[in-house]
This record gives C-alpha cells, structure tokens and sequence, in this order.
C-alpha cells in the first residue's frame, strides 16, 4: 500500500491516499492495535491539527474510525505538533495524532501517530497499523463505541509546559523579537509564550484563514519575517513552520541561521556546561561539514542518521544522547520535549542573547559552513530515477569528481515526488557542475 513516509502519512488533501475513507480506516486501524489487549479499560487518543482547511475532514474521519473500535477521542484543536508529544502521555493517552503537513502548501495534509511515551511510532508499529487496514477490523460494540469530545485548555497546558524550559528566573525584557507562525499551528501560542516572559513581541503570519498556511512565511520563507526584522528594529527573529516543530533564526539584519549553526550553538554551551549527553550531537546526512569540522575542534562528536526527525530521535534514544537535529531547522532536545519543537528552540536561543549580553549575529555563526548546494528535481508518477542507467552514472561520476574534496549526497523525498541533489565543495564550480550534472540526468530519466 505505501501508505507511511518518512514522517507518517502525507499527500495532497482528497486526491490519493489523503482522504477521509483513509482516514477512516486508519483511525480504525490504529484504534485496534492499541486496543489488543480486549480489556474494558478506559483507551484514549489525544488530537491536535495545524490550520490547514482539510484538517476539519481529517479529524473527523480519523474521529469517527477510532471511536468505532472503542477508543475515546480528545480534541486539541490547532497546537503546535511538540504539544501533542507533550499531552499523549500527560493526559495518559494510548496515543496521539497530529494532523499537519508541517511546512508544505496548504493544499497537502498529514498524519503522524505518537505513541503513549510521547515519541513518534517507528516504522516496524507502522508497519503492523497498515497491514492491518488491509484486513477486516473488528469494531466495538454499540455499547461499546468510544466518546469525544473537545480539550479546550490544550494549547495553554503546552504554554505552561514551554516556559518552563526556559531559565528560571530569566526574563526577556527589553528584548524585541519577531515571530512569524506562518499562519499555523503556533499563531497564538508562540506570540503568547513570547509576551508572557516579557519580550516585545511583533507577530506575524497570525491570520490562518484554512489556506494560507506557509504562504510567502514561516520557515521555508525567511524573507518575510526578514523584513519585519529590519522594518521594527528587532533584535531577534524566530521564524516557524506550520505545525512549529521546526525554525529559523534572524539577526537584527535579518540574516538568517539555520538548524546547524543552532545545533552547533547548544551543542558548544551545553558541552561546557557538562549537559551534552555522550559529548554527541545526532544530526542527519543532510547536515554541513562545517558542523563536522566544528564539533570535532571542539573534541565532540557528530553521529549522522537518514533524513528524518523521527530517525534523529530513535538514535538519541538509542544511545542516550539529548540533543539532535536537522539543518531544516527541527531542533530535538529531549530534556524537554519528544520531538523538534522551534518555539522551544527559539526561546533557548534567546536565553543565550540575555544569558550572554551579545546580539544574535554573534551567536549564530558558530562555523563557517562548507559551500553546499541542493537542489530539487520533481519527478512524475511511476517514475523511479534513481535506477536509471543514466542517472547512476551521473551519480558515479560526481562521486568521483567530489572524491577528497567534498561529498554527494542522492536521496528521494520521502514525502513527495522529489528526487533531492545535494553536494558539499570548497570549489564552487565543481560544485555547481556536480549538482547540474546529476540534476539533469534525473530530468532526462524521467
């Protein structure tokens, strides 16, 4: 079926497998594996959503198949996705669901389950789930139908629990910050959280009207939040996705820092502190060779999964570390939080302005990132690039161009049609001609 991707279920809302008979079936799916044991015990499952239109059908399709095998629904309504691994086990639920796209357009929607610790489902329980909505799943006696109902102060017990990461003591008075909530899941939460530890907040991308999700803001839009930066006179800007997991950080001039120069940050001053678990940081393939170069200056480590929160977290887990992340700006620390959580991330960043005394220019250029270059090449349906005779040459070829000087890096989305090129070199004309040449073989295969 193929139903999982790298992070859950996504695609575009009503077309394909993103409609609500999947999410019926889904719910279905989900709420018998989590109540195999056939107790009469109470079973719960917690939802939140981001903005999106879609989200509305989703919910309740997903509502109306978990209740059909039993479970009792509590609905969070819009919450950053970190909130519902945060609720899942606070409100002792079997599981949790975010519906969210996270930082694609408001046409495509998502799933992601969390399990009853709060972490997300890994791919052997996922696995299991879709096999099961191939099969005829036993549903609940009418006696035996679960409730729902609507958890109305969700967004304030996940505030509660963000300001408690930040220092005691320490406020953000004087500070003046520009967060952009690119019309999602965090529009209220984060101006709240912001205000509330005493920052003068400039909010931005706080109007979702079902469709304008991620529109020209957030974090894969920097230049919004940039120029509000510099139009107020900001100190700081704090740029989110739609669901908020991941973020951006803006200086005063409204540059921007991306997950690896955050990473490298916390990494460096936890170390100091003796907080960095393992002396390991956990980033992907996808993180710059300056943070290699740096963590290793400094006598830590680097320990590098596939592309994925989810697979940053299993390895944190795994080895004991507490802080991992991606370049895209998903920043997991696990002292605090289940999954990448930006506002989390961006309030620990401006702990470091206050704590320190400097302006965010000095405290997001850890390193000096090697030249690197990325570039997407969509593909269409039925279509498998990355076998084409063509494009493994391609590929073979800039490995050895690259071979001592930089590296390649060939990958498929896992949540869309994507075919991503990326490759590191201090010689910006190889570089650019690597990255052009494998690029163009894909188009051509396709």
């Amino acid at each position: 079926m193929g139903l999982f991707g790298t992070d859950g279920v996504r695609g575009r809302a009503n077309e394909g497998k993103m409609t609500a008979e999947m999410a019926l079936k889904l719910g279905a799916a989900v709420g018998r594996y989590f109540r195999r044991d056939g107790s009469n015990a109470v079973h719960r499952v917690v939802i939140g959503k981001d903005t999106r239109l879609s989200g509305y059908m989703l919910e309740n399709a997903l509502t109306a198949g978990l209740t059909s095998t039993g479970m009792n629904v509590l609905l969070l309504s819009p919450v950053p996705t970190p909130a519902v691994g945060m609720l899942t086990p606070s409100m002792r639920a079997d599981l949790g669901i975010m519906i969210s796209a996270s930082h694609n357009p408001a046409e495509d929607n998502g799933i992601k389950l969390f399990g009853p610790d709060g972490f997300k489902l890994s791919d052997a329980v996922e696995a299991e789930i879709e096999a099961m909505m191939e099969t005829e799943i036993p549903l609940a006696p009418a006696a035996g139908i679960g409730r729902a109902k609507h958890v109305y102060d969700g967004r304030f017990r996940y505030n509660e629990r963000v300001k408690s990461t930040f220092p005691h003591g320490m406020r953000l008075d004087g500070l003046k910050v520009v967060v952009d909530c690119a019309n999602g899941a965090a529009y209220r939460t984060a101006p709240e959280v912001l205000w509330e530890l005493g920052a003068t907040v400039i909010p931005i991308g706080t109007a979702p009207d079902g469709n304008n999700i991620n529109r020209n803001c957030g974090s894969t839009h920097t230049d919004t939040a940039a120029q509000a930066v510099v139009a107020h006179g900001a100190d700081l800007g704090i740029s989110l996705d739609g669901d908020a997991d991941r973020v951006m950080i803006l200086d005063a001039d409204g540059r921007v820092a991306d997950g690896d120069q955050l990473m490298a940050l916390f990494a460096a001053r936890w170390a100091d502190e003796g907080r960095l678990r393992g002396n390991t940081l956990v980033a992907t393939v996808m993180s710059n060779l300056g943070l290699e170069r740096f963590l290793l200056g400094r006598g830590l480590h680097l320990h590098r999964t596939s592309v994925g929160d989810r697979y940053v977290v299993e390895a944190m887990r795994k080895g004991g570390y507490n802080l991992g992340g991606e370049q895209s700006g998903h920043i997991v620390m696990t002292d605090y939080a289940t999954t990448g959580d930006g506002l989390i991330a961006g309030l620990q960043f401006a702990a470091e302005m206050v704590r320190t005394g400097r302006p965010a220019a000095d405290l997001m250029s850890s390193f000096d990132p090697v030249p690197q270059r990325l570039e997407n090449v969509r593909y269409g349906a039925g279509a498998t690039p990355l076998i084409a005779p063509e494009v493994i040459a391609a590929i073979a070829e800039g490995e050895a161009a690259l071979a001592g000087k930089g590296r390649l890096l060939i990958r498929a989305s896992g949540t869309e049609p994507l075919i991503r090129v990326m490759a590191e070199c201090e010689d910006d004309a190889l570089l650019q001609q690597v990255v052009d040449d494998v690029a163009a073989a894909v188009r051509a295969s396709t």
